[in-house]
């Protein structure tokens, strides 16, 4: 099984990609994480924001795998704790399929995307940068899988 980080935006900050790519290479192979960027649309003083986001989910969509089971980050998904989150990944890994996280650009995911997922999720009630999700993604997805093989990590 894979999991798939689709993340719109590319070019992030050194600390973003060493923090992101940190965590990564410590998962397993039975659950390996692997970033696929997605170009952002353009934004500008004038630009039509729902326009970009149908765009970006567009190229989202297309991004996923046939038969994954997705999952959208979304402000108005149902709040992840790190427990959670771990029994989330115990049942990814029993079923055996790849999984697809998603996360839109600045103005969030479009309505088609949000159709067309398993589950929606959120990360917190707090507003983070989307640079800034992929750390913490990463970080919390090898946490919960050292919560399953009881690991000192979690401590």
């Amino acid at each position: 099984m894979h999991i798939h980080l689709l993340a719109v935006g590319n070019r992030m900050p050194g600390w973003v990609t060493e923090g992101y790519e940190e965590y990564a290479r410590r998962m397993p192979r039975e659950c390996s994480l692997v970033l696929r960027e997605i170009a952002p649309g353009k934004r500008g003083r004038h630009a039509d924001i729902e326009r970009i986001r149908e765009e970006e989910g567009e190229r989202l969509l297309a991004a996923l795998g046939r038969d994954s089971y997705r999952v959208a980050l979304d402000v108005t998904g149902t709040a992840w704790s790190t427990d959670e989150l771990a029994r989330d990944l115990s049942g990814w890994l029993q079923g055996g399929r790849d999984v697809c996280l998603l996360v839109g650009g600045p103005d969030g995911l479009s309505r088609r995307v949000l159709d067309q997922v398993h589950a929606r999720r959120s990360l917190s009630r707090l507003t983070f940068p989307h640079p800034l999700v992929r750390v913490i993604l990463a970080e919390q997805l090898y946490r919960a899988w050292t919560l399953l093989h009881h690991h000192p990590y979690h401590r």
